[in-house]
């Protein structure tokens, strides 16, 4: 006890005063300026990923099965279907939400996309829920949110019933690649 008071006394009042703002500025630093830190790293990454996709492509006035066909190529074919679900139960796996159960459903319509629709019931924080949905529609970019429906058992209560239906959108045809 000495020792600090000996410490200070050498410190003065403006010493001390130069600790305690450092002492200060070490929350500070960790509550303020890392998450701001940490935000704009995201953005670049994220800029770098939008730097490093394919040019746009224009759609011609030519040939309409051309044009038609490139749309198309924009989906992913049905047989990617198990790698879609994979990143979908990824995302609530990292959102800390399990996917226990589902409706799950193939549609096609003619020639054009072929739809396959999910109803999820999800049970967990809202920013478990939000974590999830933001990841989903980020990681799957030829998915579409179609309803999400919010449930709370009680005022108050932190936890949430949900229900999220999706859309995943594959390219026409392929009919045999289906698993």
């Amino acid at each position: 006890m000495k020792r600090v008071h000996a410490f200070l006394h050498v410190l003065g009042p403006t010493g001390v005063l130069g600790v305690g703002v450092l002492l200060f500025c070490i929350p500070f630093y960790l509550s303020t300026l890392r998450p701001v830190e940490d935000e704009i790293r995201t953005q670049h990454l994220a800029a770098e990923r939008l730097r490093a996709r394919s040019p746009y492509q224009p759609v011609s006035s030519g040939d309409r099965a051309e044009e038609l066909h490139r749309f198309y190529s924009l989906f992913p074919a049905t047989g990617k279907l198990p790698d879609q679900l994979d990143r979908l139960y990824s995302s609530a796996q990292q959102a800390g939400l399990e996917l226990p159960r589902g409706e799950y459903r193939l549609e096609r319509h003619g020639d054009g996309l072929t739809l396959y629709r999910i109803t999820l019931p999800l049970h967990g924080t809202y920013p478990q829920i939000r974590a999830f949905v933001g990841a989903t529609m980020q990681n799957m970019p030829t998915a579409s949110l179609d309803a999400l429906q919010f449930e709370s058992k009680k005022i108050g209560d932190p936890m949430l019933d949900a229900q999220m239906r999706l859309t995943l959108y594959f390219q026409p045809g392929n009919e045999g690649e289906i698993p």
